[in-house]
């Protein structure tokens, strides 16, 4: 199933100059790892503290795609510059679940949100990522299928964002959309599940 996951090393090419500038200056992978959750949180504070003004919601798309931007920054640091660690992975995995319910999770205290929706569509995403790790405990390699993986979130959370921080008007147009969403995480869940059993095998 097709996801932005799969733009990802063209997205890597054009951040290596600033990841290579980074290294030669001592920052670590686990550093921007931990970067990416502070900041992530502070964001999601945020949208919590003003959460009456759609303005707020225009923070979305700005930390998504930073966060994006240190993701990727963060595994090149470890894979190219001699970083990997064992605390790493553990960061790594979980600042990703830390950093997606910090900034969804508020929006379900939103006007226009369905906090049950919400609060079922970040638990979906949770257990996405929980598949794909899962899938190294029977020998498969980590699954980052789609096709709502964490790349593809970020890409629909921050439309989101940006389109109610420029105006567009709640309804009942987003129990559909998190409807939606819902359905296609737990595809995601299937789909990441089937693949790392069909590797193992």
């Amino acid at each position: 199933m097709a996801s932005i996951y799969d733009v990802k090393p063209q997205f890597q090419a054009l951040l290596r100059p600033l990841t290579n500038w980074l290294a030669r200056r001592g920052v670590t992978a686990n550093q921007v790892t931990s970067a990416a959750a502070v900041m992530s949180i502070a964001a999601g504070m945020l949208v919590y503290v003003w959460r009456d003004r759609p303005a707020v919601m225009l923070t979305l798309p700005v930390v998504l795609f930073v966060r994006m931007a240190l993701n990727a920054i963060d595994g090149m640091l470890a894979r190219e510059h001699d970083q990997k660690s064992r605390l790493g992975a553990i960061l790594n995995e979980l600042g990703d679940v830390i950093s997606d319910s910090a900034l969804y999770l508020p929006l379900a205290l939103v006007a226009g949100f369905s906090p049950p929706l919400v609060v079922l569509v970040v638990l979906l995403a949770v257990l996405t990522e929980m598949t794909g790790v899962a899938a190294i405990q029977i020998g498969s390699s980590r699954r980052y299928e789609g096709p709502m993986g964490k790349s593809d979130r970020a890409f629909v959370f921050g439309a989101l964002g940006l389109a109610l921080g420029l105006g567009l008007e709640p309804g009942p147009w987003l129990d559909w959309l998190f409807g939606l969403l819902a359905l296609l995480l737990a595809w995601t869940i299937v789909n990441r599940a089937r693949h790392a059993l069909a590797e193992e095998a």
